[in-house]
Protein backbone atom coordinates (compact mmCIF):
# COMPACT_ATOMS: atom_id res chain seq x y z
CA UNK A 1 0.00 0.00 0.00
CA UNK A 2 1.32 3.27 -0.57
CA UNK A 3 1.14 5.91 2.35
CA UNK A 4 2.39 9.55 3.54
CA UNK A 5 3.54 9.24 6.89
CA UNK A 6 4.42 12.51 8.56
CA UNK A 7 5.80 14.33 12.02
CA UNK A 8 7.16 17.35 13.16
CA UNK A 9 9.96 16.03 15.44
CA UNK A 10 12.10 12.34 14.59
CA UNK A 11 12.00 10.18 17.66
CA UNK A 12 12.13 6.72 18.37
CA UNK A 13 8.60 5.75 17.44
CA UNK A 14 8.36 7.54 14.56
CA UNK A 15 11.44 5.07 13.30
CA UNK A 16 9.92 1.82 14.85
CA UNK A 17 6.77 2.90 12.76
CA UNK A 18 8.74 4.00 9.23
CA UNK A 19 10.62 0.61 9.89
CA UNK A 20 7.24 -1.62 10.52
CA UNK A 21 5.43 0.23 7.63
CA UNK A 22 8.32 -0.75 5.11
CA UNK A 23 8.74 -4.38 7.08
CA UNK A 24 5.06 -4.82 6.19
CA UNK A 25 5.76 -4.34 2.36
CA UNK A 26 4.05 -0.57 2.49
CA UNK A 27 5.57 2.40 -0.35
CA UNK A 28 6.22 5.10 2.76
CA UNK A 29 6.57 8.84 1.42
CA UNK A 30 8.30 10.66 4.73
CA UNK A 31 7.22 14.34 5.61
CA UNK A 32 9.30 15.59 8.45
CA UNK A 33 12.95 15.79 9.98
CA UNK A 34 15.31 13.39 9.03
CA UNK A 35 16.59 12.88 11.81
CA UNK A 36 16.99 13.26 16.04
CA UNK A 37 19.03 15.95 15.93
CA UNK A 38 17.30 18.11 12.54
CA UNK A 39 16.99 21.85 13.70
CA UNK A 40 13.07 22.68 13.87
CA UNK A 41 12.21 24.20 10.54
CA UNK A 42 9.20 26.29 9.40
CA UNK A 43 8.44 23.13 6.57
CA UNK A 44 8.45 20.60 9.14
CA UNK A 45 6.14 22.49 11.71
CA UNK A 46 2.92 20.25 12.51
CA UNK A 47 0.51 22.27 10.07
CA UNK A 48 2.41 21.53 7.54
CA UNK A 49 3.51 17.84 7.44
CA UNK A 50 -0.14 17.44 8.58
CA UNK A 51 -1.23 19.28 5.61
CA UNK A 52 1.29 17.45 3.06
CA UNK A 53 0.38 13.92 4.66
CA UNK A 54 -3.36 15.03 3.90
CA UNK A 55 -3.51 16.48 0.23
CA UNK A 56 -1.58 12.94 -0.67
CA UNK A 57 -4.22 10.86 0.69
CA UNK A 58 -7.19 13.63 -0.59
CA UNK A 59 -5.15 13.57 -3.86
CA UNK A 60 -4.98 9.58 -4.47
CA UNK A 61 -1.23 10.32 -4.13
CA UNK A 62 -1.25 7.93 -0.89
CA UNK A 63 -3.68 5.53 0.05
CA UNK A 64 -3.92 6.36 3.54
CA UNK A 65 -1.76 8.55 5.95
CA UNK A 66 -0.52 8.26 9.58
CA UNK A 67 0.50 11.44 11.81
CA UNK A 68 2.39 12.44 14.87
CA UNK A 69 3.16 15.61 17.16
CA UNK A 70 3.54 15.97 20.89
CA UNK A 71 0.04 15.67 21.70
CA UNK A 72 -1.17 14.05 18.36
CA UNK A 73 -3.87 16.36 18.22
CA UNK A 74 -2.60 19.20 16.35
CA UNK A 75 -1.90 16.92 13.46
CA UNK A 76 -5.35 15.25 13.68
CA UNK A 77 -6.81 18.97 13.68
CA UNK A 78 -4.84 19.92 10.78
CA UNK A 79 -5.24 17.23 8.49
CA UNK A 80 -9.16 17.18 9.51
CA UNK A 81 -9.07 20.15 7.49
CA UNK A 82 -8.80 19.48 4.21
CA UNK A 83 -11.53 17.84 2.36
CA UNK A 84 -12.01 14.43 2.41
CA UNK A 85 -9.70 13.41 5.21
CA UNK A 86 -11.50 11.71 8.37
CA UNK A 87 -8.14 11.48 10.80
CA UNK A 88 -8.29 10.23 13.55
CA UNK A 89 -6.24 10.17 17.45
CA UNK A 90 -5.60 6.84 18.53
CA UNK A 91 -4.15 5.92 21.36
CA UNK A 92 -4.89 2.31 21.52
CA UNK A 93 -5.59 -0.56 19.25
CA UNK A 94 -9.26 0.16 20.09
CA UNK A 95 -10.08 3.09 19.15
CA UNK A 96 -7.69 2.78 15.92
CA UNK A 97 -9.90 -0.34 15.11
CA UNK A 98 -12.90 1.26 16.02
CA UNK A 99 -11.94 4.60 13.96
CA UNK A 100 -11.48 2.46 10.53
CA UNK A 101 -14.98 0.46 11.19
CA UNK A 102 -17.46 3.02 12.11
CA UNK A 103 -15.62 6.11 10.97
CA UNK A 104 -13.73 4.94 7.44
CA UNK A 105 -10.94 6.70 9.14
CA UNK A 106 -8.00 7.38 6.79
CA UNK A 107 -5.87 9.34 8.56
CA UNK A 108 -3.81 7.83 11.61
CA UNK A 109 -2.81 10.04 14.53
CA UNK A 110 -0.61 9.11 17.26
CA UNK A 111 1.33 10.64 20.27
CA UNK A 112 5.09 11.46 20.61
CA UNK A 113 4.83 11.99 23.63
CA UNK A 114 2.40 8.83 24.60
CA UNK A 115 2.84 6.06 22.17
CA UNK A 116 5.32 3.56 23.35
CA UNK A 117 6.78 1.06 20.30
CA UNK A 118 4.92 -2.04 21.58
CA UNK A 119 1.66 -0.02 21.51
CA UNK A 120 2.20 1.54 18.42
CA UNK A 121 2.92 -1.75 16.57
CA UNK A 122 -0.35 -2.93 18.37
CA UNK A 123 -2.44 0.22 16.68
CA UNK A 124 -0.61 -0.48 13.48
CA UNK A 125 -1.83 -3.91 13.32
CA UNK A 126 -5.35 -2.96 14.49
CA UNK A 127 -5.46 0.05 11.42
CA UNK A 128 -4.47 -2.57 8.70
CA UNK A 129 -6.38 -5.29 9.88
CA UNK A 130 -9.80 -3.83 9.76
CA UNK A 131 -11.50 -1.99 7.10
CA UNK A 132 -14.98 -0.01 7.26
CA UNK A 133 -18.14 -2.28 6.97
CA UNK A 134 -20.82 -0.20 4.91
CA UNK A 135 -23.79 -0.59 6.82
CA UNK A 136 -27.15 1.93 7.35
CA UNK A 137 -26.23 3.51 10.36
CA UNK A 138 -22.41 4.28 9.91
CA UNK A 139 -23.37 5.52 5.51
CA UNK A 140 -25.94 7.65 6.64
CA UNK A 141 -23.20 9.08 9.49
CA UNK A 142 -20.69 9.56 6.76
CA UNK A 143 -22.83 11.55 4.55
CA UNK A 144 -24.02 13.62 7.52
CA UNK A 145 -20.17 14.94 8.12
CA UNK A 146 -19.61 15.17 4.47
CA UNK A 147 -22.77 17.78 4.78
CA UNK A 148 -20.96 19.39 7.39
CA UNK A 149 -17.64 19.36 5.23
CA UNK A 150 -19.64 20.85 2.17
CA UNK A 151 -21.36 23.36 4.32
CA UNK A 152 -24.78 21.75 3.37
Amino acid sequence: MKLSLGADERTLVVDFVLDELIRAGHSVTYYGPRSEDSLPVEENAWPNVARRVAEDVAAGRSQEGILFCWTGTGVSMAANKVRGIRAALCADAETARGARLWNNANVLCMSLRSTAQPVAKEILQAWFSTAYQPNPFDDASLRMLDDLENDR
